[in-house]
Parts: structure tokens; sequence; C-alpha cells
């Protein structure tokens, strides 16, 4: 028989060690476009999609999102049920049906959710896979990555009966956005950021971890946020997700992967490495060889976790010689001085400061100021602010540190970069003193060029300045001659500040409500006011279900979780 997942995405569930204590789910966020795929596919011409993804990914809430509304049955594969014909489709057939008579059973069916579709019975793969050749029915598929998938389903896209949709891990900022749901429980962002490395996209995995580390790490926060610092906890379902790497015989794979676990990356032709052990471990997927031959582990997660489980003696022999990462931190910072020069942020490898800020370890003054300053060019103004706490925790009095803080915060510098008045919109004052790209932002501004200002947009973007780009992208909203080229803009800006931490600067002002319907901003600002759904709606004239409902739609389409986090400019 199936099993239904509405205690997965229902209202509440349940955490922690109290599985009695309700817990309100994360709002769904960071998928719009693969939400409005899913939707614009299941009205359109083709027969349906199938969406693929590790296991945590959210590919369940993603489909339930979807279908919000819509007339859909649903049946769900299970393991127990994979030797029993057409299982999973139970509930909507007759008993004893054959392929043919369950075809003509759906014929009415409009839209058919099939989650799990790798766990189905052969004969309720095939008859999915029917389903899909007449085209009668509409079928949004889920489908697990990295476990056996009947040939009948994977044949749905291999054969292009129907388009995959692979789902890609979550952002940093959709991550700690998800994390800061509750305002008044939300870690600070070099917690959010090491949750989100740690977990690599697994939301389920998300939750088990945030759940065990933040009662501990509360009263290490500041400002009404958490910090966590230190090992990894082995929960129970820590160690049950890792079994595969803890669970290693003692020898050669184990003895390497402990060795990663404290010193990675190795060169491949340490002399003290086992190739045989390597070679396995590779065949795997538990280390990666990159293209220096440099050994590291494979996910994020495991060194941490084989740090945790090394008993004190072992760790003790395994460590490196304190004092061992000054000069890969010192390797590390002039590396991203040479990406700031360059104008290119896109990426900021830099797993030697975050390991020390994960353990707790002290971090130079000049180190966190350069991270702070990458941070804020990122527009990551919350991560930047944090980061000249840490150095500043180290040493009070840093100017540097102290200079990126007040920048985070929005304090005015005396010395003024030349490009911020060209954010602001006064590109004469910079005329002369910008180059490549900076320079391009302010001619195109003086110019009222709209098609200049995307092309400076996108390039600021494809660099890693977001917070720039965005700006472009509004500035050009009133550039454009044409209107569809104005709405474009505007989305773009407004998306782009959604991973910039919503960012409200004079370049944004207006933009993120322009997106919303006329009904919609009305109540988002009687909502941001103060007023209750009940208030809102005798105002009104409406009802409070109707006034949830215009709520619920604006915030998913601004990316807040509730009206304490909307703030009307």
């Amino acid at each position: 028989m199936t099993t239904s997942r509405q205690d997965a995405i229902g209202p509440y569930e349940t955490y922690g060690k109290d599985t009695t204590t309700p817990r309100r789910p994360w709002p769904f966020t960071g998928r719009e476009d693969e939400l409005d795929l899913i939707r614009r596919t299941l009205r359109g011409a083709r027969r349906g999609l199938v969406v693929t993804g590790p296991a945590g990914r959210g590919k369940t809430r993603l489909a339930t999102e979807a279908l919000r509304g819509n007339d859909c049955a649903r049946v769900t594969g299970t393991p127990r049920s994979r030797g029993l014909p057409f299982a999973a489709f139970a509930p909507l057939l007759p008993p004893s049906a054959t392929l043919h008579r369950a075809l003509h059973h759906l014929s009415d069916v409009r839209t058919l959710l099939i989650d799990d579709a790798h766990l189905l019975d052969d004969a309720s793969a095939a008859l999915v896979h029917q389903l899909a050749v007449q085209g009668r029915v509409r079928l949004l598929v889920v489908v697990t990555d990295g476990e056996p998938v009947p040939a009948a389903v994977s044949r749905l896209w291999t054969g292009e009966l129907l388009p995959r949709l692979p789902l890609a891990p979550l952002p940093p900022e959709e991550t700690a956005r998800l994390l800061s749901a509750d305002a008044d429980d939300a870690p600070e962002p070099l917690t959010a950021n090491r949750l989100h490395r740690l977990c690599d996209g697994d939301l389920r995995l998300l939750r088990e971890l945030v759940d065990a580390v933040r009662e501990p790490a509360r009263s290490t926060g500041a400002e009404g946020a958490w910090a966590w610092r230190g090992p990894v906890p082995l929960t129970p379902a820590v160690r049950a997700r890792t079994a595969h790497l803890l669970n290693r015989a003692p020898g050669g794979q184990r003895e390497t992967l402990d060795r990663l676990a404290f010193a990675e990356p190795l060169p491949l032709d340490a002399d003290d490495l086992d190739l045989t052990a390597l070679e396995q471990l590779e065949a795997d997927g538990l280390i990666d060889v990159d293209d220096h031959d440099r050994v590291r582990l494979a996910h994020p997660l495991h060194g941490p976790i084989l740090r945790a489980a090394a008993g004190r003696l072992r760790a003790r022999r395994l460590a490196r010689p304190a004092g061992v990462h000054v000069s890969a931190l010192d390797a590390e910072a002039a590396e991203l001085t040479r990406r700031i020069d360059r104008a290119d942020i896109a990426t900021v490898p830099a797993p030697v400061g975050d390991w020390l800020v994960g353990e707790g370890l002290p971090v130079p003054a000049g180190y966190a100021a350069l991270r702070a300053r990458c941070a804020r060019l990122r527009g990551r103004m919350r991560e930047a602010a944090a980061w000249a706490h840490e150095g500043l925790s180290a040493a009070p009095d840093d100017a540097p540190c102290r200079a990126e803080l007040a920048r985070a915060e929005g304090v005015p510098d005396a010395d003024a970069d030349p490009y911020d008045a060209v954010r602001l919109g006064t590109p004469g004052r910079a005329a002369g003193r910008l180059t490549g790209v900076f320079a391009d932002h302010a001619e195109a501004l003086a110019r009222g060029d709209g098609p200049a200002l995307d092309r400076v947009a996108a390039e600021l973007r494809r660099r890693g300045f977001l917070l720039f780009a965005a700006e472009a992208y509004a500035q050009a909203v009133s550039a454009h001659r044409e209107p569809l080229a104005a709405r474009t803009a505007r989305t773009r800006a407004v998306a782009l500040a959604r991973r910039c931490e919503d960012a409200r600067t004079p370049a944004m002002a207006g933009l993120v409500l322009g997106e919303l319907t006329a009904r919609q901003r009305q109540i988002v600002t009687l909502a941001a006011a103060g007023l209750s759904n009940r208030e809102i709606a005798e105002r009104l004239t409406l009802s409070v279900r109707t006034v949830g409902n215009h709520l619920y739609g604006a915030y998913t389409r601004l990316g807040h979780s509730g009206r304490r986090a909307v703030v009307v400019a």
C-alpha cells in the first residue's frame, strides 16, 4: 500500500528529542524558477515532467507547492511494496486490475503526482510509462538520484517522453533565509554558512543538525542570533547518514580517510598514502582528486564527522602541528586579494578560514577584514559584519575591521569609493576615476542607456558583484523605453536583491513592492503597519481567508516567511 507524505509537508512537524513538540516547517523559498517551470509545463502541451535530485533536496516539497490548489491524484512508491503488482496505485484502482483496465480507470485523472517513483513495483512503473505515452494524464514524477530505478521509469526521460528537471542545491542565501524563518531564533551568518556547506543541499540533514546544535549554541550568540562553533555532533541521525564512512574496516581505507580528515588536501604522491586504498575510496565516491593531484574528501560533512569520531589519542596523532595553518591562511588571503584586484569574486575559495571559524579558533584581524570586504562586495552585509566582529574579537582596536563593520552597517565612509557615486545615481562625480566594468556602468548610466545598463549588470553578476548588478538592473528600469525590457530589468533586480539579503539601497528603493499586484501591495502595507488579518479584512471588506491567501502569495513572491520580515520602503 502507499503511504502519504502529508505529515512531512503539512502545517506542523515534530523535531528534537521531544517528538511531541510541534514545529512549523520552514517556508518554501528559493525555488521560484523551478516552481514556475513545473506549473508552465503542466499547463502546456507536454505530458508532464520528471523531477530528480539526491535525497533530502526538497523534491517532494517542490512538487507539492507546484500542485497546491490543483485537482491532483497522488501515489507514492514504498520499499515494502515493490513486489506487489500495482501496489502504489492501490488506492486509485479496483482489485485485480490489469494494465489495460488501469489505463482505462485513470483516464479521467487530469494530473497525477508520482512520488518516490524509483520505488515503484514493475507493474506500477509500466503503468506510469504507458500514461506518459498516451499523454491524456499530466504526470509529475519524482525520482531520487543514486537509487536503482525501474527501467520503465528511467525511460520516461531517456526515451524523451518527459523532460527532466535535475534539482540543484539551494544557494547559500536561500539556505540562510530558511534558517532565519523565525527572526527570534536565527543563526548568525557564519553559522548559517557553515550549516550550508556541511549539508550540501540536504535539507533534511540541515534540519537535523540545526535541532542538534541550536540549544547548546544559543548562549554564544549575539543580538538575538545563535552561533555554533566546535565539532559536529554525532547524533543518531548523523551517524546513520554517514554509516558508510564510519563503518569502514580498520586498515588502509579508514586510515587514509582519517588522515585526510585532519590534513586535507594531501598530495597524491605522499610517501605514506596507500594508493590501493585511494583507488577504492575514489571508486566509492568518498574522495576526489583535483587537476593538481591533490586529494580531498568528497563531501564537506565527512571531514568533521571523522574528526568528531576519532578518539583523543588518535586525533592527537593525526592532527597537524599547532600553527601549521598560518602559511595556508596567508596563501588563501593572497588569492582573495588577487580576485578582488581582478574584479572577479564569483567564487571565494577559503576553506582554511572557514575551518578556523567553525572550530572556534581565533582568526587574524587582517584576514577577517579581507573576508568582510569580500562578503560586502558580494552583497552579503550581515556576513561582512560577522567577519568584522570575528576579527575584532581578537583585536578590538583593529582599524580595517572597524572600517568594514561600519560599511556593512551602512555608516557613511569619509573616504568614499568613487563607484559609490555611480550607485547613488550621480555618475558624473566619478568621471575618469573608474576602470573596467565599473567605468562602463558610469558611462551607461550617464547616457541613460537601458540596454547598456543591462549588459553591465550581467557582467557584474558574472563577476560575483550581485548587489552592484541588482542596482544596475534597477537603474535600467527607468532608462528603458520599452515596457517589456523595463519589466525584465525589474524582475532581475528584485531576484538579485533577494540573494543580497533583500538589500534596500537607494537604487533599489521601490522595486520590491512593484512586483506585487495592487491588492497584494495594499494588504502587505497594512500588515507591515501592524494590522492583523482580521483587522485588514474588516478595513477592506474581505474575508479573513482571502487576506491570508493574498499575504501568502505576496510573501512567496517576495521570498519572505511572514509579515515581520517585510519592511515597506
